[in-house]
């Protein structure tokens, strides 16, 4: 069979100026493993594979072509509507549509509203049954937990396919691989809450690594664990036997509790260039920033940046995700401590998340036992800048302009003065793309903080005092997707909000 694979790794169609070079330099790094291990999977099979990412550098459709029987899509939610576009797209071409990735497990009996399988988890046996007999019209999981994916080197073709240039590695190229799967914590907001810890087997590991690195000596290697290190000793002691060749090549997301003294002087010396902590919020979540839950949110700032500057004695680059709006979350506390947080921490690039409740999560079935999910509002929505939820303690328009304020420190002159002075080498391209990219963001908190002011439609709708979703929402889903707006109707666009899908193993 002639097989597709599609990772949509941007949700919308068009690309502004602002955020290209980031799209091209950055976005398209994040192409997942899955469906990768997928594609080979295929080929193993002795099917005709055509793999690609799409990352905003042309029309999707284009990038696969025409008379597949099978078409594989892997999405996140924001990208959703994208897919299901492309789902019809490709329906009325006669091929069959699957979708898989993190929206396939999150919402799946929306999803089967336009494919016609959706794959919650996935590994080759369940690839294989899929292609022998497809099940259509079903939600179907492998029920067991992935303990195995195709090396490196039998995914080389789909990495260079998704990270390099002209088949050839370049400055931001980006090696995805895993030590593990799963996490230890329980996070209601995310999609790992309920996924146990795993580690994979660590002699594949270093058959990738050292593949990597002899073939690819200047590629990076990103660690796609949702949480590196939990046995930390065993993945590092893999990587200490690797040799490194004095080069900095390694990028992970780690909880600060797992990342003391000793640990972060072993990923110095393996050659960790980037790494992730989340701090998520200073009044929740102190077991992964190694802070007891006691502690006042000031006491738990000073200690997280005394925690970021042990950091950056050891590792150039630092990332830091946060989430404003949560019900912990009340008056002007939380942003000027997140604010003290860059002023003292220049060195660290911080991203602030808005709460999204995606599906199978505790924060989905509280706020949807709350009846504060924004049920009309389309998925392709469920991502920052977009508010999905009624905010406990902030109105829409106060919510948005502390948006605002947090926004313009993040990307002001002073502060991006402040990390090229603190970093270096690529580290600091990295930052100049970001910050041109977070400055096209901060127009669009600024564009929504202005509607709220001078739409009472839409701040009803913030307000949870109207269900109809607002003509400013349908005219952003128009003119982002495009022509692909067109084959998905009002009715479409209105999410399928379920707390149980039927799951056939």
């Amino acid at each position: 069979m002639r097989i597709g694979i599609l990772d949509l790794l941007r949700p919308e169609l068009h690309t502004s100026w602002a955020v290209r070079p980031w799209a091209y330099l950055g976005t398209k790094q994040y192409a997942s493993i899955m469906p990768q291990a997928v594609s080979v999977w295929c080929r193993e099979l002795g099917h005709d594979v055509f793999y690609a990412t799409y990352f905003g550098q042309k029309a999707p459709r284009e990038l696969l072509p025409d008379d597949l029987d099978i078409v594989f899509i892997s999405a996140y939610t924001r990208a959703s509507a994208l897919a299901y576009a492309l789902a019809k797209l490709f329906r009325s071409d006669g091929a069959l549509t699957v979708l898989g990735g993190p929206h396939a497990k999150a919402f799946p009996d929306d999803s089967l509203r336009f494919f016609d399988v959706v794959v919650r988890e996935c590994d080759r046996e369940l690839v294989k049954d899929i292609l022998r007999t497809p099940p259509k019209g079903e939600i179907v999981t492998n029920g067991r937990p992935i303990r195995e994916l195709p090396t490196v080197e039998e995914r080389m073709p789909e990495i260079r396919a998704s990270a390099f240039f002209r088949g050839k590695p370049y400055l931001p190229s980006s090696i995805p691989t895993l030590a593990s799967v799963g996490c230890p914590y329980g996070c209601d907001f995310c999609t790992d809450w309920d996924n146990p810890y795993a580690l994979l087997p660590l002699d594949r590991l270093e058959a990738d690594l050292r593949f990597i690195i002899e073939k690819y000596p200047k590629a990076l290697i990103s660690f796609h664990d949702p949480n590196f290190g939990v046995r930390f000793d065993q993945i590092v002691e893999v990587l200490e036997r690797v040799p490194h060749r004095s080069r900095r090549r390694y990028i992970l997301e780690s909880s600060l509790s797992l990342l003391s003294d000793d640990r972060l002087k072993r990923l110095r010396d393996v050659g960790c260039l980037y790494i992730a902590p989340g701090v998520e919020s200073w009044a929740g979540y102190s077991n992964k920033a190694g802070v007891e839950s006691a502690v006042s949110a000031r006491e738990k700032l000073d200690r997280v940046v005394e925690h970021f500057r042990l950091i950056h004695k050891y590792v150039p680059g630092i990332h830091c995700n946060f989430i404003f709006g949560l019900d912990t979350d009340s008056g002007d506390e939380p942003v000027e401590l997140t604010k003290e947080f860059m002023r003292r921490a220049p060195f660290v690039w911080p991203t602030t998340n808005v709460p999204v409740p995606f599906g199978g999560t505790p924060m989905y079935e509280q706020y949807l036992a709350d009846d504060r999910i924004l049920k009309s509002m389309p998925f392709f929505f469920y991502y920052a800048p977009y508010l999905v939820t009624t905010v406990k303690n902030y109105g829409p328009v106060s919510f948005y302009e502390k948006l605002v304020e947090l926004t313009e420190q993040i990307v002001s002159t002073g502060a991006l003065l402040r990390r090229l002075k603190t970093t270096s080498g690529r580290i600091r391209v990295s930052l100049l793309l970001r910050t041109l990219s977070e400055r096209g963001m901060l127009g669009r908190y600024r564009r929504l903080l202005e509607a709220m002011n001078s739409d009472r439609e839409l701040r009803a709708f913030h307000e949870g005092a109207s269900g109809s979703l607002p003509e400013f929402y349908h005219d952003v889903f128009d003119r982002e997707l495009g022509p692909y707006a067109g084959l998905l109707s009002h009715e479409d666009r209105r999410p399928l909000l379920t707390r149980e899908s039927r799951v056939v193993k």
